[in-house]
């Protein structure tokens, strides 16, 4: 009985870290309510401890991918209460990015808060004989699905971070790794999700646990395989391994159809009093208390017709951009179009499509099969209303025509900034004022030291 309130009162502290504004650390790795989970770990706490992982990988999105679409100008965040993001994020009068504020400090530790509940449930699972509660392969499904997560959420930070690397090595919360380079990183990243795919292999049928229904159609072991080479396709890419790129996506859930773009996994939100609501969202004709605003190079340089942009007229859809009643105005930016990628508060958050990964596919294919990737591109070009791609076939060219659909499809989903980033670009984002700048990279928070 004493065990099972020290479970008890472990997952409750679980959660109290996951609802507060700054994201503590568990407490000794040695207490008595971590211990519990150390003996007789049964499928109801397995359960309960994914659902923690579930969880706290939603924490602090919003601020992530606020950080993303500023700093990529893809949009304007807007809040009369906070100037930072009109300022700091946009280089505006001379400012910089802070080390120690919110809007690396939160999304920062947030990632490495999932990654921690990882590898604690990773310890749970090497310190007990589980044989009576699960089987082996069981046991390896859940390694393989946690060894994607950490993955993947460590990639978050790092493409925060960029150059100034990440740590990677924080299994051994005693003794953390150092601070490493985005090179070693992505590679350490890459391996941890080779790892996974290794124990989801030998997975089994079924995970000992529910998913939730952003992973439909990924609830299994071998289904989410697919997914997890899907993610390793996009860090093989942002290592510029186009070669291995193409050998994940063979095994992804790629698919080269114009009319299957959204098939993935997904972060899913709802209103629940115990969940959280999609904090990307923002209704139409938000004000300055809270809104995120096109940038307007992206409606200037879209194609005439984009239904990503204009909306599809034949279907009656909106686009991604929804033109306001009247303008907005803040700290010197003026728009007339709001966000519209995420239409509710529980709309879902893609962690990775298809539509990402039918561009990957075009990207990977520029220098070795310039003709797939025109044909990829094309695909994409299709579900877009645009007619057929027919500018120059050179690698150059290709490039400047995949980066632009990439722009525009995967819009507000957090890429365009790493993109640009990636080819060398950054200059030709557009300045809105003068005095504003664009950055590369986040720094480390204050509080990781070296």
């Amino acid at each position: 009985m004493k065990k099972q309130i020290y479970k008890i009162l472990f997952l409750l502290a679980v959660a109290g870290t996951l609802f507060s504004c700054d994201v503590e650390e568990f407490s000794d790795l040695n207490n008595p309510e971590v211990d519990a989970f150390n003996e007789n770990l049964t499928r109801g706490d397995l359960q309960d401890l994914v659902g923690g992982i579930l969880y706290s990988s939603r924490v602090r999105l919003g601020t992530y991918y606020d950080d993303c679409g500023v700093i990529g100008r893809e949009y304007w965040r807007f809040s009369s209460s906070d100037p930072r993001f009109t300022s700091d994020l946009l280089g505006g009068e001379n400012a910089v990015l802070d080390n120690n504020t919110f809007y690396i400090t939160n999304p920062w530790a947030a990632r490495y808060r999932t990654v921690k509940n990882a590898n604690l449930i990773l310890g749970f699972l090497d310190s007990q004989d589980l044989s009576a509660q699960f089987s082996n392969a069981e046991v390896a499904a859940t390694r393989g699905l946690l060894q994607t997560f950490i993955g993947y959420e460590l990639l978050l930070n790092l493409n925060l971070t960029n150059e100034n690397g990440i740590r990677t090595d924080v299994a051994d919360a005693d003794n953390l790794g150092p601070i490493v380079s985005r090179t070693q990183a992505l590679a350490d990243i890459r391996n941890f999700l080779v790892a996974g795919a290794e124990n989801l292999a030998n997975g089994g049928p079924e995970f000992p646990f529910v998913l939730s229904s952003g992973f439909d159609g990924f609830n299994t072991p071998s289904s989410f395989l697919q997914a997890n080479k899907a993610i390793s396709a996009r860090v093989a890419a942002y290592q510029g391994d186009m070669a291995a790129v193409r050998t994940f996506l063979d095994d992804s859930f790629l698919n080269l159809s114009s009319s299957d773009l959204n098939t993935g996994i997904y972060h899913n939100f709802s209103l629940n009093a115990t969940d959280i609501a999609n904090p990307m969202f923002f209704p139409l004709g938000a004000t300055t208390a809270g809104a995120r605003i096109m940038e307007p190079n992206f409606l200037a340089d879209a194609e005439a017709g984009d239904f990503r942009v204009f909306g599809n007229p034949e279907l009656n859809t909106l686009g991604k951009v929804v033109e306001r009643e009247s303008e907005i105005t803040l700290d010197g930016l003026t728009g007339n179009y709001d966000v519209f990628v995420y239409p509710s508060q529980e709309s879902s958050i893609a962690i990775i499509r298809n539509e990402e990964l039918i561009l990957l596919y075009a990207e990977a294919n520029i220098n070795s099969n310039p003709g797939e990737a025109i044909a990829a591109l094309n695909l994409i070009r299709e579900s877009a209303g645009l007619d057929p791609y027919t500018g120059d076939t050179d690698a150059a060219a290709l490039t400047d025509e995949m980066l632009n659909q990439r722009r525009y499809s995967l819009y507000a989903e957090g890429h365009r900034w790493i993109d640009v980033r990636r080819y060398g670009r950054l200059d030709e984002l557009p300045l809105a004022r003068p005095e504003d700048d664009v950055f590369s990279q986040f720094p480390i928070p204050l509080t990781e030291g070296n």
